[in-house]
């Protein structure tokens, strides 16, 4: 099933739904000591004690010690939504109030690699291969004795989402991804693409020599701006909407994941052992059986397949959704009441 959806006819009118989520900020207090470092250790630049989303707790989860916003009530269906590259937690700055308004229990965290987010041992590899940030979810459900909740993103988000939900299905209620079926092989990325095709993924390439990996650690501000630009071409965000994401990209291990992260899609970098019977059951393109919505935007910039190649993907529940307007890549800021939407509608499958 697939439909269409006007976002100019459908803006967030939340000033209501903000009030009343805003109280709820805050108040879901279980995790609030479980922190094994506080907000005075990290670098000054990442000392984000409140942000739009709220207070940015900390829980150790698995390798990591991952920070994250919180809202709604702690005894509230739970929702996860996970950012992509180059974004963070502020995609869903607008989505938040109206699944709290709603009484969700919602969950945001720094993916590996990004804001308050830090690897517990100095010794850990720092790994971005998809296999290990959907790991990390999951280890974050746990710590957070979350048994089962949807899962919702975009970019790399919306493919630990899909990774989760294929290997996991019973610790997923619900899914909606951004450009659907995002789970991949080293294998698979070996096949070249027509050059138009392949003109999408430059950054990939750049990425994959040394050159790349010393001009994003130096112009990594920049260069995501110019991210943005490529990925959204509609979207007519403002420099202070840049730069309190893009302050997330400090974090000290940010260009060490980012780095990896492509160069392992390639073939050009190994993972690690402990995650290879987990990539075997993703090479083989595992069906994904949980109720999802799938969401594009008419305006996506970035490279991205089409909707009718990846619907036999998914065996549950199912619907497909374009959404109109000028909607790019980072879907849940350009249209977060169509994303909310989705993660109330897949809560009800």
């Amino acid at each position: 099933m697939s439909e269409e959806i006007n976002h100019d006819r459908r803006r967030f009118l939340g000033t209501a739904a903000m009030t009343f989520a805003a109280s709820q900020f805050g108040m879901v207090g279980p995790a609030d000591a479980q922190s094994s470092v506080e907000n005075a250790n990290l670098p000054t630049n990442n000392r984000r004690t409140n942000t739009p989303l709220g207070p940015i707790k900390q829980i150790d989860a698995g390798l990591l010690n991952v920070g994250y916003a919180e809202a709604g009530p702690a005894d509230g269906p739970a929702v996860i939504l996970l950012h992509g590259w180059p974004y963070d937690i502020h995609a869903f700055d607008e989505v938040v109030p109206q699944l709290t308004a709603k009484g969700y229990r919602v969950i945001v965290p720094y993916l590996r690699g990004y804001g308050t987010t830090r690897f517990l041992s100095s010794e850990t590899f720092r790994n971005g291969q998809q296999s290990a940030l959907a790991v990390d979810t999951v280890a974050l459900m746990d710590a957070l004795k979350i048994q089962k909740a949807i899962l919702a993103g975009f970019d790399w988000g919306a493919r630990t989402a899909d990774v989760v939900a294929a290997l996991w299905p019973e610790r997923v209620k619900g899914l909606v991804s951004v450009s659907g079926y995002l789970i991949g092989s080293q294998a698979a990325n070996q096949a070249p693409l027509p050059p138009a095709a392949e003109l999408q993924w430059w950054y990939q390439f750049y990425f994959a020599t040394d050159r790349g990996r010393a001009g994003y650690d130096k112009y990594r501000h920049d260069f995501s701006k110019l991210i943005w630009q490529i990925a959204s071409p509609k979207w007519r965000f403002d420099d202070a909407t840049f730069d309190r994401s893009a302050e997330s990209f400090n974090n000290s291990d940010h260009v060490s994941i980012v780095i990896h992260n492509y160069r392992w899609r390639l073939g050009l970098a190994p993972g690690e052992a402990t995650y290879d019977d987990l990539e075997k059951r993703l090479a083989t393109g595992p069906v994904i059986s949980v109720p999802t919505v799938t969401l594009e935007g008419d305006a996506n910039g970035a490279a991205h397949p089409d909707p009718s190649g990846y619907a036999k993907k998914f065996s549950g529940k199912y619907t497909h959704r374009n959404i109109t307007g000028g909607v790019g890549h980072n879907l849940p800021q350009e249209a977060p009441q169509a994303f909310a939407d989705a993660v109330i509608e897949v809560a009800g499958y």
